[in-house]
């Protein structure tokens, strides 16, 4: 009896303090709720941002509002809260550096999709790995390799360092050295390159290609040859024009010279 009066004396005294209570809990859902949902539609209504961070955001800033609602509820109650924040604030000292590596990972996970240095589908080099990006989260980025490997990369390593993206600009240059023997004719020699990069489809007129003489070798004139292409057709053009040259030089009769080693007998 004398327990259902103790409690029946602590109803009555915070009734109020309950209905209290429930409006702020209520209050605070509303309100939280409606602030994610802001923040996500902000990361909707633009196609350069992420989804993927606004959700981050949105459920950090809900669970913040929540944070507080629920120190504002005891606090309605008598509860000291200010010892309460300063213990859940040094169990978050504890925890950040326990975790230090993966916070790191996270803040630039951040960094990337605010300033978005790259998105999926592009080709990269980053942290000394090169690959398509397959995908991007808070933590790592995942990358596929031309034989077909799935490498996954923590974010901390790559902002901060170089990052190549092959896919930023839709055209191209590509870079390939045609060598010719020493005597060749070199206007004959850039007529014949001319013909194999007007053939080929994916080689672009407009910018023009660049064929110049880029250096005399020990045993060869060095002819650079830049044709331009569009992005999706770089490695097609990389991989066929220098077997489509040979075949061409080979046609117009121009040497194509292989390193030699001449000896000389002491008399």
């Amino acid at each position: 009896m004398e327990t259902m009066s103790t409690w029946g004396a602590w109803a009555s005294g915070n009734a109020m303090n309950v209905v209290y209570a429930v409006i702020i809990i209520l209050v605070a859902l509303w309100i939280s709720n409606l602030v994610k949902g802001l923040i996500v539609k902000m990361g909707q209504n633009y196609e350069a941002l992420d989804e993927t961070l606004f959700h981050f955001l949105g459920s950090l800033v809900r669970y913040a509002i929540l944070a507080f609602a629920v120190i504002a509820v005891l606090g309605r109650f008598g509860v000291e809260t200010t010892s309460l924040i300063a213990l859940i604030g040094a169990a978050g000292l504890a925890i950040g550096l326990a975790l230090q590596g993966t916070l790191s990972n996270l803040a630039a996970g951040v960094m990337l999709m605010l300033f978005r240095p790259y998105k999926v589908g592009d080709f990269v080099d980053v942290a000394s790995t090169g690959g398509k990006v397959e995908g991007i989260s808070l933590f790592t980025t995942d990358l596929v390799t031309f034989d077909n490997q799935q490498i996954i990369v923590p974010n901390g390593e790559i902002w901060g360092t170089k990052i190549t993206n092959h896919s930023h600009h839709p055209v191209r240059g590509v870079d390939m050295v045609a060598n010719v023997a020493y005597g060749t004719d070199i206007k004959k020699a850039k007529a014949s390159i001319a013909k194999v990069l007007k053939a080929n489809k994916n080689v672009l007129a407009d910018p023009a290609p660049f064929v110049e003489v880029q250096a005399l070798g020990a045993s060869a004139v060095d002819i650079l040859v830049r044709p331009f292409t569009n992005g999706e057709h770089y490695f097609d053009v990389k991989y066929s024009l220098p077997q489509e040259i040979y075949e061409q030089f080979n046609k117009d009769g121009i040497e194509i010279p292989f390193q030699q080693i001449v000896v000389h007998n002491a008399k």
